[in-house]
């Protein structure tokens, strides 16, 4: 029976290692804001210059247009920013937020409604799944050696429509509370304005929300505490064959940290994550709470705030070699956790026996991620696109298909 092919190896991985969540809940003040504020670096890649560019055209054209929802798994280099509102009183109306010259977004922000798309007819009689075998090998913990008892060994068998799989994981996951584009909030971006957030900008200022049935009262401050997070500069040495050791300049405001990285070791997918505990998934890999950074970190799933390096044990992304390319590879993420911030109006009475029914309530999270190509030179890719532009155009496909894997294309 032939391996299963690597799109579904990954889409495999990433099922057992974070749970399903639920949907966010919409009780609290009639009237609620929430604000994800993301940075992302990709190492080795400009932010949106000609290789954002190339990235953009490969993609067909919407690489430098923001959507709703993009802070939740950035993949370019750049800032970005989601805003949700829900008005209990008069929901699913188009309202304005007035925001901060630094923003550098123009005075004010539209929050529209999504437009509710049908599903999609169900294809039937035109897909068999594929069938065939898998393994997930499991890896945790900083090091450059494997620890004793590793890898956890996930085998996966795919026949007859079904998937079997032999071995568990009791993979760790982010409670979910995302807002998702439901036709009863009002968001940004969204198709009316979608421009990207411009690097260096910033949220710290005077915010207000107006709007149909909106609070008059809904104005607000934001300082440092909910403002972009900077880039986590990572730099690395070694080789996935010798063992890598990834280091980051501390990132300011950044609560703790971790790391997770998926590729290949001949035919099997491996897994590892920074985590001292062989339970941490991808699943993680989100807005956390304070209270839950403080426990993980504790438990040492996290990296304390003062870490600055990590090293991932040689060879398990180190598989047979192919040409030009050193080993199986893999992809690096690492995630920054930044604080929560959540501001209400009229504030929360100093005296609990106080009744306190807060006409509105704002909550901005925020965190910076980064991501590197294992075994592989970023700083080179400039180089090549430069070399690319200069081809005939039959000659620029293998940098494209390139480009085309490493953003998902």
């Amino acid at each position: 029976m032939r391996p299963l092919p690597r799109p579904l190896f990954l889409a495999l991985a990433t099922v057992i290692a974070a749970a399903p969540a639920a949907s966010a809940p919409t009780a609290g003040p009639p009237t609620q804001v929430w604000i994800d504020v993301a940075t992302h670096h990709m190492a080795g890649m400009p932010d949106l210059g000609p290789l954002g560019g190339m990235a953009s055209r490969v993609m067909g054209g919407g690489a430098q247009q923001a959507h709703y929802g993009q802070t939740r798994m950035p993949m370019m280099t750049g800032q970005y920013l989601d805003i949700a509102l829900y008005n209990r009183p008069n929901p699913g109306k188009q309202a304005e937020q007035r925001i901060p010259a630094g923003l550098r977004l123009g005075a004010s922000l539209p929050l529209v409604p999504p437009v509710r798309t049908p599903a999609p007819p169900e294809r039937r009689g035109e897909y068999a799944p594929p069938e065939g075998q898998a393994r997930l090998l499991v890896y945790w913990g900083c090091g450059s050696t494997v620890r004793p008892g590793q890898p956890k060994i996930i085998s996966i068998n795919a026949s007859g429509g079904k998937v079997e799989v032999s071995g568990s994981m009791q993979g760790r996951y982010a409670p979910d509370r995302d807002i998702e584009a439901d036709p009863a909030y009002a968001l940004w971006p969204n198709p009316k304005s979608g421009k990207r957030v411009p690097d260096g900008a910033s949220l710290q200022g005077a915010h207000r929300i107006t709007g149909p049935g909106i609070p008059e009262s809904l104005a607000f401050e934001l300082e440092q505490v909910a403002d972009f997070m900077p880039k986590i500069d990572l730099q690395s040495t070694g080789s996935p064959a010798d063992g890598q050791t990834w280091r980051w300049t501390p990132v300011d405001r950044a609560q703790a940290y971790f790391l997770h990285a998926v590729g290949t070791q001949g035919k099997d997918v491996v897994l590892w994550s920074s985590a001292d505990v062989p339970d941490a998934g991808q699943g993680i890999f989100d807005y956390l709470t304070g209270s839950l950074i403080e426990r993980w970190t504790k438990e040492k799933v996290l990296l304390p705030r003062t870490a600055t390096q990590c090293a991932i044990p040689k060879g398990i992304f180190a598989g047979p070699g192919e040409a030009g390319r050193e080993g199986g590879g893999g992809l690096l993420s690492i995630i920054a956790y930044g604080p929560e911030s959540h501001i209400a109006w009229p504030p929360r009475p100093s005296d609990p026996k106080q009744p306190w029914n807060p006409e509105w309530n704002v909550r901005v999270r925020t965190k910076s991620t980064g991501s590197a190509m294992l075994g592989m030179d970023l700083s080179r890719m400039q180089e090549m696109e430069d070399d690319s532009e200069a081809q005939p155009q039959e000659q620029k496909k293998p940098l494209r298909s390139l480009l085309k894997g490493l953003i998902g294309g």
